[in-house]
């Protein structure tokens, strides 16, 4: 399977998840975290420094769980305008929601 690159907004995009990642984790260590939503440490530190931009859902849904985040505010955070900050922005718009 030939994966396309990355779009430069796919990039931003990653990055925004990995920021927002970091900042709910907290003082948490990213080991523990991994462990409890069940993925390894290795693909938390990729996903939260964007080396993975693009993480399958699953991945996403249960390391949002784990660190008290809906999908909601996921969703909005990594869709914000530029300059806006980060999970102070509006809810998402009508329609964009994270499909269940």
């Amino acid at each position: 399977m030939v994966r396309l690159p990355l779009s430069p907004a796919e990039v931003e995009r990653g990055q925004r998840l990995g920021a927002l990642l970091r900042l709910a984790r907290g003082e948490r260590s990213m080991l523990e975290t991994a462990l409890h939503a069940g993925v390894s440490p290795e693909t938390l530190r990729k996903i939260e420094t964007g080396r993975v931009a693009t993480p399958a859902f699953p991945t996403i849904a249960a390391i949002a769980q784990v660190l008290g985040l809906s999908l909601d505010a996921v969703w909005s955070e990594i869709n914000r305008p530029e300059g806006g900050t980060a999970l102070a922005g509006p809810g998402p718009r009508a329609g964009e929601r994270l499909a269940s």
